[in-house]
């Protein structure tokens, strides 16, 4: 079949998402799909519509591309895509949205709330940050309550630095979420419906040099060490992995996903979810997939001969 990789787009995440694309795109060439790589721009419609491809694979990182922008327009055009439909997509980006639904079905969150720049603003920045902290306490951890690879993330350990905290987090998005910070193991688990229903694949545990897993610790190799599988005990594991189903399920996520976790004693906190994960070299879905046993290729070839 022919297969499109839609990767890039304008968000800030363009980079990692065309590095993404790219090596898909070649890992499919490997077990012989026809497979092109197209850019989210005005041509894309035009060449869905005058030469349409029998499957297409969104790894759109960010805006327009997680969000089920992307998802509606392939559904407006009747064209067969891999991955999460609309409405979860956009539920799933959102954070906050995400972190209520996987509450509601039985998963630890940590407790933290989201706000509008608009709100932060008119009702006076100094009394919203010091009610927060009176209530959260430190540390927290505040990033734009949409988007993705950490960018405009802050750990704020000192009230002093909640204040350019959070503009870094309104420069990457018009919300700004706002978060206890839980200490502990972090972990990546990725799940996989191969068409038997969704399974969780082996824990990635997330060891960076900086201490926070940040955009350079995610693309820059050396940053961070991986184990995989993660270095917890077997109960943890099996836990992540329910827990990780779970999140899929209760968004109502569709073939694969990632879900992100920190592991504190037995307590398994939910972090947020991913409709299009990374595909890059330091990406977390490929180590989990070899750790299954399976290529990246091999994985993809099979959810494009689903649809």
């Amino acid at each position: 079949m022919s297969v499109m990789v839609i990767a890039g787009g304008l968000s800030a995440e363009r980079d990692v998402s065309l590095r993404s694309g790219r090596r898909l795109a070649e890992s499919l060439r490997e077990e012989g799909e026809d497979v092109s790589v197209v850019d989210l721009d005005a041509s894309l419609v035009p060449s869905l519509q005058n030469d349409p491809p029998d499957v297409v694979i969104p790894l759109v990182h960010g805006a327009a591309g997680e969000d089920g922008s992307l998802a509606d327009v392939l559904d407006a055009l009747d064209i067969r895509y891999v991955g999460s439909g609309a409405v979860a997509c956009r539920q799933t980006f959102d954070k906050a949205i995400a972190k209520g639904i996987v509450a509601d079905h039985g998963l630890q969150v940590p407790s933290g709330y989201s706000l509008p720049h608009g709100i932060f603003r008119d009702l006076g920045a100094p009394a919203v940050m010091a009610a927060i902290v009176d209530r959260l306490g430190l540390p927290l951890m505040v990033k734009p309550t949409c988007g993705g690879s950490a960018l405009g993330a802050t750990l704020v350990r000192e009230a002093e630095q909640l204040p350019p905290a959070m503009v870094a987090a309104f420069a990457y998005g018009d919300s700004a979420l706002l978060e206890r910070y839980v200490p502990g193991v972090e972990v990546a688990v990725s799940v996989v419906d191969l068409g038997h229903g969704p399974q969780a694949w082996p824990a990635v545990e997330i060891v960076p040099r900086s201490g926070i897993y940040d955009y350079a610790a995610r693309y820059t190799a050396g940053e961070t060490e991986f184990f995989v599988p993660a270095r917890i005990s077997t109960s943890q594991a099996d836990a992540c992995a329910a827990a990780a189903v779970t999140a899929h399920q209760a968004l109502g996520l569709r073939d694969w996903s990632r879900v992100d976790f920190i592991i504190d004693g037995d307590d398994i906190v939910f972090l947020e979810a991913n409709v299009a994960p990374g595909m890059t070299e330091t990406s977390l879905f490929p180590q989990a997939a070899a750790a299954a046993g399976f290529t990246l290729g091999k994985v993809a070839a099979q959810l494009v001969a689903l649809h």
